[in-house]
């Protein structure tokens, strides 16, 4: 079934726009770049600084979990290497197929930016679903490695945020009835 899904894309949305379209998309989240660099920008402003120390952790643990522990446990191959007749658009990945960390690290960033602010989390969440199905269109990963991913990120994102809300709140207040506003 999920070959069949990958077939299907290559056959009927594959021309120049869209091979160039979805390889300069997957090209941004390789390696969580666009995302880091997004965190960085917010350890900038003091107002954002707790978001982009939490969406660094939170692609930290995403990682961990996808890349290091899942991938290797896993050990699923890229359907580029069962099926090596398909031209490929981007360089073969070297590590398994499941789950997708393009995926995983799209949607661990966007909850964050989404939990941080709306008017950042709705095109993160835009630029993250185009990232995971560039990888489905690329012929890099199974559907069923970019929902994992997808469940992976999201899941990692809301963890990390609820554990960051929990152990460094924005405005706390004192025995002595007054806010004070977290340093972070």
């Amino acid at each position: 079934m999920e070959i069949s899904i990958l077939l299907w894309i290559q056959e009927n949305l594959r021309c120049a726009f869209t091979d160039w379209l979805f390889s300069a998309i997957t090209f941004l989240g390789d390696k969580g770049l666009i995302w880091i660099a997004a965190a960085v920008c917010l350890l900038f402003f003091k107002k954002y600084r707790k978001w982009g120390v939490t969406m660094l952790a939170a692609l930290l643990v995403t990682a961990l979990i996808g890349e290091i522990i899942l991938k290797n446990v896993i050990a699923r191959p890229r359907p580029c290497t069962l099926f090596p007749e398909i031209d490929l658009l981007i360089s073969r990945p070297d590590s398994y197929s499941f789950p997708s960390g393009h995926s995983a690290s799209s949607f661990t960033a966007a909850i964050v930016l989404f939990k941080c602010r709306k008017a950042f989390g709705i095109p993160a969440l835009a630029l993250a679903s185009l990232i995971a199905f560039s990888r489905m269109f690329l012929f890099v990963h199974y559907p069923t490695d970019v929902l994992a991913g997808i469940i992976l990120g999201i899941s990692m994102g809301l963890l990390i945020c609820w554990l960051m809300n929990k152990f460094f709140p924005e405005n706390r207040q004192s025995k002595d009835g007054k806010i004070h506003v977290s340093q972070m």
